[in-house]
């Protein structure tokens, strides 16, 4: 089946015939933020339209005309345990999926759950910046942690298991892991996660391992083995979290789960979960399950699309003096270091500077807690993408 990641999808004006009462616009984060003369690559929002089975499913959904409170259905169970087993090699059962409005709450929810007020909760640096604030929010002790940078142009940024050792205090109980990493596209080696699972078991530390990005990993042949699959003796303190939200362009529809083998561990985290989130989004539910039984024909053409972005992207940069990029093993989110961009010397802030001068809208490394750098979303067009990149040449000196 063919599927259209070509032709641009209008987000901020769509026309179309709609009652006079309804909205002008549907408002959207990514492209109501900024006026009408900016280009957004900033929040991780493609700008596709969903897979065709989803549509679908959502249709029939709608067309029913009652929606009420809803229950997880058992065949979306199922549909992610086959999936889970077909993807990752990993086993999973009905009972272990707690399914959630996303995996923002559930960070703050663990931290609710498996730590007690004034106990440390650990992440690494850079981080996609909700993991920043759930310590403070939930009134637990913010720790973190550096990754070792590139150590030249183009090179991986890596895990420094000294660096987290060294930010562990006896009061550490939690850690927010991120596999693979949000923002620098990092698919963990095997060498770096078998160092992080020794460091946890010796500190007796509880893991929320978002895995938000499993199913984006750009490589021909990549696989994705989750964190509580590939060490078995993590799967009693460990949560692992997944949506289709962001492989299949659904995060309006907040729908996310929580798999979390150990039944103790398990019955924590829902009890705390009772009554600060809401009944599952119908709506959710229902793509989800369509994303995960039928969406695998439209990820595979977008995985070949986002590889044609990555290197597009890839080659541009290289042309901008003093930029640098480690290219994204997985996501279609790209880590900008524009930290020595000759055009940006006299910048404080280069993603500010960006979008003042190029009407481009980048996510702020500082919002990542590495200022100087920018996120890049290049889920989009490519006719989309090249005129951001076009208007960013004019800045950069491509």
């Amino acid at each position: 089946m063919d599927f259209d990641f070509a032709t641009p999808v209008e987000r901020r004006h769509p026309s179309g015939e709609r009652p006079s009462h309804w909205p002008s616009d549907w408002p959207s984060q990514k492209w109501h933020r900024y006026d009408d003369e900016v280009l957004p690559l900033w929040v991780a929002d493609m700008d596709f339209v969903s897979p065709p089975a989803v549509l679908a499913a959502l249709r029939a959904r709608v067309d029913h005309g009652v929606f009420g409170y809803g229950l997880v259905p058992g065949s979306l169970r199922e549909t992610l345990c086959a999936w889970s087993e077909c993807h990752y090699g990993w086993s999973i059962e009905p009972d272990w999926q707690l399914w959630l409005p996303g995996v923002v709450p559930a960070l703050h929810l663990a931290s609710l759950a498996l730590t007690e007020p004034g106990d440390g909760v650990l992440t690494v640096t850079p981080i996609y910046p909700p993991f920043l604030r759930v310590a403070e929010r939930t009134g637990r002790t913010p720790q973190q942690a550096a990754m070792a940078e590139p150590a030249a142009p183009g090179a991986p940024w890596r895990l420094d298991l000294a660096a987290l050792e060294a930010a562990i205090t006896p009061r550490t109980r939690l850690l927010l892991w991120c596999h693979p990493h949000n923002p620098t596209g990092r698919v963990w080696t095997r060498d770096e996660l078998a160092g992080l699972a020794e460091l946890v078991m010796r500190h007796d530390l509880y893991v929320v391992s978002d895995e938000l990005h499993c199913d984006l990993l750009l490589d021909e042949g990549a696989r994705h083995v989750p964190l509580a699959a590939a060490f078995p003796e993590l799967a009693a303190r460990t949560l692992t979290l997944w949506a289709p939200s962001k492989t299949f362009n659904l995060a309006g529809l907040t729908t996310a789960c929580a798999v979390i083998p150990d039944a103790a561990l398990r019955r924590r985290f829902a009890a705390v979960a009772r009554g600060l989130t809401p009944d599952g989004n119908v709506l959710g539910l229902v793509a989800a399950e369509a994303a995960y039984g039928q969406g695998e024909p439209w990820r595979q053409a977008l995985l070949e699309v986002l590889r044609g972005h990555r290197q597009a992207l890839v080659e541009r940069v290289a042309r901008w003096p003093g930029v640098t990029m480690s290219a994204p093993e997985s996501t279609y989110l790209a880590w900008l270091d524009l930290r020595q961009a000759s055009a940006l010397a006299d910048c404080e802030s280069p993603q500010q500077a960006l979008l003042e001068r190029a009407g481009v809208a980048l996510s702020d490394g500082a919002d990542f807690g590495t200022p100087g750098l920018a996120r890049l979303n290049f889920g989009t067009t490519a006719t989309q993408l090249e005129a951001a990149l076009a208007r960013l040449d004019g800045v950069l000196g491509g």
